[in-house]
């Protein structure tokens, strides 16, 4: 084969630490914008971003040459110290350790955007304690319920 050939989607989501409430309307879009930044930097694509107060979703187009753990490292580091030298929190901001990453189907792209663009909607029916575990259980992923929040 003479060159490589790949189209990756991921779609990510991980918590504010603690699951608290504080991403803020006020700052969330400059928080997205500066997110999306961070992705482009590392030479991979957001189709979107989205999220509540506690936590926020992203879809990815990534490279086989990027490692997505990598990748949701640089994120989560770089937006905590950029959310803590604007001081939009009291306190330190930090994101909970881990994520959810799941593959997607290049055919339900537009079905994964819908709901990462209708987060407010979903979040009137259901927690997102609720929402992490349904999308675990609809990837198939053993997972303990003891280890998948931290405790504040």
């Amino acid at each position: 084969m003479a060159d490589t050939y790949t189209k990756l989607f991921i779609h990510a989501v991980f918590a504010v630490k603690g699951r608290e409430n504080i991403i803020s309307l006020r700052w969330k879009d400059g928080l997205y914008r500066y997110i999306t930044g961070i992705v482009t930097n590392n030479d991979q694509k957001l189709m979107i971003i989205n999220g509540m107060p506690d936590h926020i979703h992203l879809l990815l187009g990534i490279k086989p040459t990027m490692a997505l753990s990598d990748l949701i490292r640089d994120i989560k580091a770089n937006s905590s110290r950029f959310i803590n030298e604007q001081r939009w929190v009291q306190g330190r901001f930090e994101w909970q350790h881990g994520f959810g990453a799941f593959t997607c189907n290049p055919a339900e792209l537009d079905t994964i955007i819908n709901y990462i663009k209708n987060q407010e909607e979903h979040h009137k029916m259901k927690s997102f304690k609720e929402e992490y575990v349904n999308l675990l259980n609809y990837n198939n992923i053993d997972y303990k319920t003891e280890y998948l929040f931290d405790d504040v």
